[in-house]
């Protein structure tokens, strides 16, 4: 079948980019064929139909997301405005699956999260009109705080996802499987995040990423491959370097999709903790690849307090990093039970934290057979064999 990937964003490192890469990448593997739409399209995500008017970083869609949040009305003619845009929008989807022959449309997160909401109303009235939609989900509107309150709840419950017989729903976690029940009445197939446990992971360079991020040999290098939102917790790993002598925390992920005030924060903080803290970007043209981070990493940080899944994690578990991870609701629900060996907090730096932080960092026969045992469970649960047993069957139905 022809599928068609449809999201504001196909590029760079960001959890929807990597995940949606992975998917396309099983499922051509089975013998369908992918094109991809996007207000932003890196190259990589390739033949495909780059479109402006879906982008969510545009002053034009910034502008329209104040309208429609924080305040429990928005300004009279923002339905009109969202319904020029949806309208525009549908046609350059009618486009592009006329251009490329696309069969199934395939949203990635583009019906779950309001980043784009005349993206969202466009495709909800093709998935009425009749279209074939898998809709994936990795994080829903109502998860986050900044989408309450809202003066445009209709659109939410309407497209954010919409329900009907064309569409057929893909959460990444047990919880929202019954959240989404629970809000909408609607079934849904719990597909996880996954990483290729079933070929060996990209050997990385990690004295280079020290080089390039200003760290040297002997250092202990923390690292956080993640974006740098509020969410994320890197104050945790910030007070957690200020407690391990001469600890440097290294961050990848230098997007401020949330805006830059917590940036600005991270960096008071590390000031006030004397925690020497970096941002050293990875992925592009260039630039040391993600597996050169990991290579480099004592330690990788994941404290974030809330996940969709945990990409970040799986990445340190394939590529047999000893990780520290704060035990947030998904964790605790649907990664936990599988066994992992990591440190864990619980949404605290601790004394405790510490002692066992050292413990890590100075035990080899530790990390190794950790490794060992974690990329075990990671093969039997959380591989492309997921996608293989919960996605491709859909298409097939």
């Amino acid at each position: 079948m022809r599928l068609g990937f449809v999201s504001v964003r196909f590029a760079g490192l960001d959890g929807v980019s990597l995940e949606a890469a992975k998917v396309a990448g099983a499922a051509m593997s089975a013998g369908h064929e992918v094109a991809w739409f996007a207000g932003e399209l890196a190259p990589s995500f390739g033949p495909g139909m780059e479109e402006p008017v879906a982008r969510f970083d545009s002053p034009e869609n910034l502008a329209l997301q104040a309208r429609c949040f924080g305040a429990p009305e928005a300004p009279a003619d923002t339905l009109d405005l969202i319904d020029r845009r949806a309208t525009e929008l549908e046609g350059a989807l009618l486009e592009f699956i006329e251009d490329f022959g696309v069969q199934v449309l395939v949203p990635q997160n583009a019906l779950s999260i309001p980043m784009q909401l005349p993206l969202g109303a466009a495709l909800a009235r093709m998935a009425e009109a009749g279209v074939p939609v898998v809709a994936h989900h990795h994080d829903f509107w109502w998860e986050r705080e900044r989408f309450n309150p809202t003066g445009v709840g209709h659109i939410l419950k309407t497209a954010f996802p919409p329900v009907g017989p064309a569409t057929t729903h893909v959460v990444i976690n047990s919880l929202q499987q019954r959240e989404l029940a629970r809000r909408v009445g609607t079934e849904s197939h719990v597909l996880p995040n996954v990483m290729d446990f079933e070929s060996e992971p990209e050997k990385g360079d990690g004295a280079a990423f020290r080089r390039y991020a200003g760290a040297a040999s002997g250092d202990v290098l923390l690292l956080q491959a993640t974006r740098i939102i509020p969410r994320k917790s890197i104050e945790l790993t910030l007070e957690l370097a200020a407690r391990l002598d001469g600890a440097k925390v290294v961050v990848t992920h230098p997007d401020l999709d949330e805006g830059a005030d917590y940036a600005r924060s991270l960096e008071r903080r590390a000031a006030q903790l004397g925690a020497d803290y970096r941002v050293a970007p990875v992925g592009e043209p260039g630039l040391p690849s993600l597996a050169d981070a990991y290579a480099a990493a004592d330690l990788v940080a994941f404290p974030s307090r809330v996940e969709g899944f945990g990409n970040g994690l799986l990445e340190a578990i394939y590529h047999g990093r000893p990780a520290l991870v704060n035990r947030y609701p998904v964790f605790v629900a649907d990664i936990a039970p599988a066994g992992f060996k990591l440190i864990e907090i619980e949404g605290a730096i601790s004394s405790e934290t510490v002692t066992e932080a050292e413990r890590w960092l100075s035990d080899e026969s530790l990390r190794a057979s950790a490794a060992a045992r974690n990329y075990e469970i990671g093969l039997e649960r959380f591989s492309y064999a997921a996608i293989r047993r919960v996605f491709l069957p859909l298409l097939e139905s």
